[in-house]
């Protein structure tokens, strides 16, 4: 895996990849359409943001590249890679578990806030990681 040139893509697999973690000025995309909903992806050696109409997706601290990003009912899965250990947040349904996965180990069940906010940290240095958040319940 790599860097992210273009800041945001779609994939054949209507997936997302973003973020570029060897930029040194932060870089933006605004209004990035996909089905009709507007993305913005923001990203440097500091951080790597991706906000859908709005509204936080993903952030890691500090930035990371995300491959194959795709949400659906029964959680998230994407892969990760950075310069060094990424804490990552997340906003999905609110008060719900999740089984965390990475590199299909169980890591955790964690459960998102009122706000449907979800934090972790992933060992991603140099290396890409794949992370699954895996549906528990409500």
């Amino acid at each position: 895996m790599a860097v992210v040139k273009e800041i945001i893509r779609v994939e054949e697999n209507g997936a997302l990849s973003f973020g570029n973690y060897e930029l040194k000025e932060k870089t933006k995309v605004l209004d990035f359409e996909v089905e009709g909903r507007l993305y913005k992806a923001k990203t440097f050696y500091e951080v790597t943001k991706l906000k859908r109409d709005g509204a936080l997706v993903y952030e890691s601290l500090p930035g990371t590249a995300v491959h194959h990003f795709k949400v659906t009912d029964n959680g998230v899965s994407f892969s990760v890679e950075g310069e060094e250990s990424s804490q990552i947040t997340l906003e999905l349904e609110p008060e719900t578990e999740y089984k965390l996965l990475v590199d299909d180990l169980t890591i955790s069940n964690i459960k998102t806030t009122v706000t449907g906010k979800i934090s972790f940290s992933v060992d991603c240095e140099k290396t890409s990681k794949e992370v699954q958040l895996k549906r528990i319940r409500a």
